[in-house]
């Protein structure tokens, strides 16, 4: 299932964040299936038939009743695997584990850990106290993420959350029934893994080229959609980075009260059907002015060093943002790399 945004509804004046995907409705009288928008919204609310507002427990009736389905009723479901753990397609989606994600959709528009980030803070805690007591906790943190989505925990779609499965397994027990009897070395061979996973192999050789950084590359800078209920902070951080910071801006003819509302201006506006060829174009433009404008954010900006800018949320479609196992191409973020760079460039050269 993939998630598109932005959208919204305003409340009382108020914007509400949502996001929204693809399910099957069903309409009466002919009693069939159709594909339909799922919004979810940062305050729960949930737009799934017509324009009334549910709740999750308003969803779980639907889909119980069928008005709403996760898949084409038409369609035959997929064969199960022969194997559970020889299984290399992620589990499929359900009623239970739609209900699931969207809650954790819920959770990440309204600013909470959704379950992959609790699941890996349970990692974090077994890797600090390997206890039973800490391993039970991983696995309930494990089994809360929804199941269709277990596979994309760690982002490594080689092993996939076989790691996990392992560790989550008693000592002498086969893993999922099917698998591999489970010994003592396999478990310390997970911790292996999860040192690597955190820290990357560091002996295998990389190409040095003459214009590469004579200092180690710092770590990438990671721009999170934070959510702050009692408005902006006024102590700027790297949340200024972020296209929804309001930073007036003048470009293209226009005035717009930051990049976000900017861009979905001029989006909007344009005419003809070439919009896909010019929009990073746009872009680039917007950000430019929200830098050279405002030379106190531009500071900001210029702090990060030649550090990598990782844009991330859902606000913005995977063209423009990170999404983490399921790709995303980053764009705002390369893009803040690039005026950074001119913005490093020195005047007159």
């Amino acid at each position: 299932m993939t998630w598109r945004g932005p959208t919204y509804r305003t409340v009382g004046g108020e914007k509400v964040d949502g996001v929204w995907c693809h399910v099957w409705r069903r309409h009466q009288p002919a009693d069939v299936y159709n594909v339909h928008d799922l919004v979810v919204y940062a305050d729960g609310a949930i737009k799934c038939e017509g324009r009334d507002l549910v709740d999750l427990a308003g969803l779980e009736r639907r889909l119980a009743k069928g008005t709403i389905a996760v898949r084409d009723p038409e369609v035959p479901p997929p064969p199960e695997p022969p194997s559970r753990w020889g299984a290399r397609n992620p589990e499929p989606l359900t009623p239970e584990s739609l209900l699931l994600e969207v809650a954790d959709r819920i959770d990440e528009l309204s600013g909470r850990p959704t379950t992959a980030q609790r699941c890996h803070e349970a990692i974090r805690h077994y890797r600090q106290e390997p206890t039973e007591l800490s391993r039970a906790a991983l696995r309930k943190a494990y089994l809360a993420i929804p199941a269709h989505l277990r596979v994309y925990i760690l982002g490594d779609m080689e092993r996939q959350d076989r790691p996990l499965r392992i560790l989550l397994t008693d000592v002498g027990e086969p893993v999922d029934g099917d698998g591999p009897v489970v010994t003592e070395e396999m478990h310390r061979d997970v911790l292996d893994f999860f040192d690597e996973y955190d820290h990357g192999v560091t002996e295998r050789p990389r190409p040095v080229y003459a214009d590469d950084p004579v200092d180690a590359v710092p770590p990438p800078v990671v721009l999170r959609d934070v959510i702050y209920p009692r408005g902006w902070p006024e102590e700027p951080d790297l949340f200024v980075l972020r296209n929804n910071y309001p930073a007036e801006i003048h470009f293209a003819g226009g005035t717009h009260p930051s990049v976000h509302e900017g861009y979905r201006a001029l989006a909007e506006s344009h005419r003809g059907d070439d919009w896909p060829d010019v929009r990073l174009a746009v872009m680039a433009g917007l950000l430019r002015a929200k830098f050279t404008q405002h030379p106190d954010l531009a500071e900001i900006l210029l702090a990060t060093g030649d550090a990598t800018i990782s844009y991330t949320g859902h606000k913005e479609s995977p063209y423009w943002r990170e999404a983490g196992s399921r790709g995303g191409r980053n764009w705002i973020g390369r893009l803040l790399e690039l005026v950074r760079s001119e913005l490093s460039w020195p005047t007159g050269e």
